[in-house]
């Protein structure tokens, strides 16, 4: 996302954007076992798209303080509605859905396989060589989640297919929109950015949810309160904020890189906010995927 304030010094820019991306890695992490809890007590899209909206409008109201203008200029209302679609919509319903199936760990794991799908779909789409590390990063990949598939039986991992499937779905999807706005930015600034492409993608994400299933405020615990507004002022709010001023002062491997550490995050904290397994089939496969992330945003 392009943004119309001035740039600063290339060391500030580091720094500065580093420490962005640090917030953010750690705000996406814990909201894996938070998104999990819940959706014992809500239904997932009705959660995930109606906790969206929330934060898309703390965001308009953000921008607005900030004098920043909330109109979107005719010709980025295209580049808006796809990359909404790519990394809001799809990512938010797939990703919610995955976690019925799976725990939330497992379900980072898969999820943050993105990088690599990123680096090799910039091949045909942006003419980025395919370099014999890519390939071994999608190899590698691949055997995480196949470790992952394996570390609990056949027959559990049977039982776990739609969600990996799910998740896979959302991971590409996120990194077809990666791609999309690397080919095409749009020119708002960070917070208005954020805030219509959250909106525009929750809206049919809640739309959806609530057709088959209306969330009721009294199934939640005060536990269940405090993360909705977790997700709503943490995940959506801060982390988006930071993610795209993080992209605005650094190379795309280096923000890529960053986010390996976001399923680390969500695989402890989910094991002990959770007691979700953490044995050697969990961490096999933790460390696979991540190598395969790690050589796919270095090569």
């Amino acid at each position: 996302m392009s943004d119309p304030s001035p740039i600063p010094a290339p060391g500030r820019i580091a720094s500065g954007g580093l420490v962005f991306l640090t917030v953010t890695t750690v705000a996406w992490g814990l909201s894996w076992p938070v998104t999990k809890y819940l959706i014992a007590q809500w239904p997932p899209l009705p959660l995930r798209g109606l906790t969206g909206i929330a934060g898309a409008l703390a965001l308009f109201g953000y921008a607005a303080l900030r004098g920043d203008s909330l109109a979107v200029p005719r010709d980025q209302r295209l580049r808006l509605v796809v990359s909404a679609f790519f990394n809001v919509t799809l990512w938010m319903a797939v990703m919610g859905l995955a976690l019925l199936w799976l725990p939330a760990g497992e379900t980072a794991v898969i999820a943050y396989t993105m990088p690599v799908w990123t680096a090799l779909l910039a091949w045909p789409l942006l003419g980025e060589r395919l370099t014999l590390k890519r390939i071994a990063a999608l190899v590698l990949g691949f055997s995480g989640i196949a470790v992952l598939m394996g570390a609990d039986g056949f027959a559990a991992s049977m039982t776990k297919l739609p969600g990996i499937l799910l998740a896979l779905t959302g991971a590409l999807g996120f990194a077809l929109g990666t791609i999309f706005l690397k080919r095409f930015p749009i020119a708002l600034p960070g917070a208005t950015s954020a805030a219509w492409q959250i909106g525009l993608g929750c809206i049919p994400v809640a739309a959806i949810g609530l057709a088959f299933e209306i969330p009721q405020a009294a199934a939640l615990t005060p536990l269940g309160w405090a993360g909705l507004v977790y997700l709503v002022v943490i995940q959506f709010c801060v982390a988006y904020l930071c993610w795209f001023a993080a992209l605005q002062r650094l190379p795309a491997s280096v923000a890529a890189i960053g986010t390996m550490a976001t399923p680390v995050i969500g695989v402890v904290a989910s094991a002990f906010a959770l007691g979700e397994p953490l044995g050697l089939g969990q961490i096999a496969a933790l460390v696979m995927t991540l190598a395969g992330v790690a050589l796919a945003t270095r090569s």
